[in-house]
């Protein structure tokens, strides 16, 4: 295979900076939702159908297939109820933007409500934005240590 470098010129790489731009303030502000608990807001931010990826878990009732703007929003709400909001930390070591791509690299951890057992681990989100609005929500996170907490 092989790569034919292309020409760019000062308006392409102007118009694809605005385009991170715009990714990356729409992704900052899903981020200050999700802080705030502002479930409007994500619904607002969350494209009527959006590309949802999180390992099926079916031992974790927050983690479930999700395809609308409300569905993805309400996960905020259902990881909120299962879980001790005081004991949630996140941590963001690493915030990439490309075009319309974003991708957060962190550390995650938590306790879930019911069993008491806590949870941590690394995790990875990409999300895609588009005309705006989340388009693309793929997580990958340390499913194994949620399901042990999850478990009696």
């Amino acid at each position: 295979m092989s790569i034919k470098p292309t020409a760019t010129t000062p308006s392409s790489v102007g118009a694809a900076s605005s385009v991170a731009e715009d990714t990356r303030a729409v992704v900052q502000d899903f981020l200050a939702a999700r802080m705030a608990g502002d479930t409007g807001r994500l619904v607002d931010l969350f494209a009527d159908e959006v590309d949802w990826l999180l390992a099926d878990n079916p031992a974790v009732p927050w983690i479930r297939p999700r395809s609308t703007a409300a569905e993805c929003a309400a996960q905020f709400t259902e990881l909120m109820e299962h879980t001790v909001p005081e004991d949630a930390r996140a941590s963001l070591d690493a915030f990439l933007v490309d075009g319309t791509d974003a991708v957060l690299m962190g550390h995650i951890s938590g306790t879930v409500r019911v069993t008491g057992k806590s949870f941590e681990g690394p995790f990875a989100l990409r999300l895609t934005v588009e005309d705006g609005r989340i388009t693309r929500h793929h997580l990958y996170e340390n499913s194994l240590s949620i399901a042990e907490a999850c478990a009696p």
